[in-house]
């Protein structure tokens, strides 16, 4: 199997492509960033490109792909919406698309890392969620297999690093709590591990269910 990872630099992204490297069953990852990784492993192909709207120059290279684990995303505190959507609604669209162009069709997998709260009506007061419910939905119309991670709190693992300093300072503070924490709230809590096994078990023939999947989901699927 061979699959791309978006976001590959952010906590999440970092435990994917941990899990993809270490699990036999994938044979070759592509990495699409915009800095190099400083990460060498046989397996690992990057594409360093700066816009992340237009993938037309690079969509050669999206080919012979069976699965993309999108972990792209930013936090929306201080940005406005246009420039929210810009990042979490039309930079993943563009990668879905360029996909479908690239010949991703039914049997190919694509899962986005949405969030606990995501609107799918569109109609709620929280931009983000709002944001984030579009863009759901404009992938699960597209002709791939599409499922959307709705994860609460997500624990670091491994050396996982939040690219957002008011995160790193809350995981740093937090961590040693977390095993209470994820008793209290098992619904809403999950790991970075979790989340990568989850992406990795829903490439495999025969999974059924909602395309849509919460932290609960996430622990289960992912144990």
């Amino acid at each position: 199997m061979n699959v791309v990872v978006f976001g590959a630099s952010g906590m999440v992204g970092q435990g994917v492509l941990r899990a993809c490297l270490l699990d036999p069953a994938v044979d070759g990852v592509l990495a699409v960033v915009r800095r190099p990784l400083g990460v060498s492993h046989r397996k690992l192909t990057e594409i360093v490109h700066d816009d992340f709207s237009d993938l037309s120059a690079v969509g050669d290279r999206l080919t012979g792909l069976d699965a993309c684990f999108y972990c792209l995303g930013v936090s929306s505190a201080g940005m406005s919406e246009a420039d929210y959507t810009r990042v979490t609604h039309d930079f993943a669209l563009a990668a879905a698309r360029a996909l479908v162009t690239a010949g991703a069709g039914p049997e190919f997998t694509f899962v986005y890392v949405s969030g606990e709260g995501t609107d799918s009506t569109g109609q709620g007061r929280t931009m983000w969620a709002r944001v984030k419910g579009r863009t759901e939905n404009e992938l699960l119309a597209l002709p791939v297999s599409a499922f959307m991670l709705r994860p609460g709190y997500i624990q670091p693992r491994h050396g996982a690093v939040s690219r957002t300093r008011s995160y790193r300072v809350l995981y740093s503070l937090t961590s040693w709590l977390y095993p209470v924490l994820h008793r209290l709230a098992p619904a809403h809590t999950t790991t970075t591990d979790h989340l990568a096994r989850t992406m990795l078990a829903l490439t495999r023939p025969g999974v059924t269910g909602s395309r849509i999947l919460d932290s609960e989901d996430i622990n289960h699927l992912g144990a």
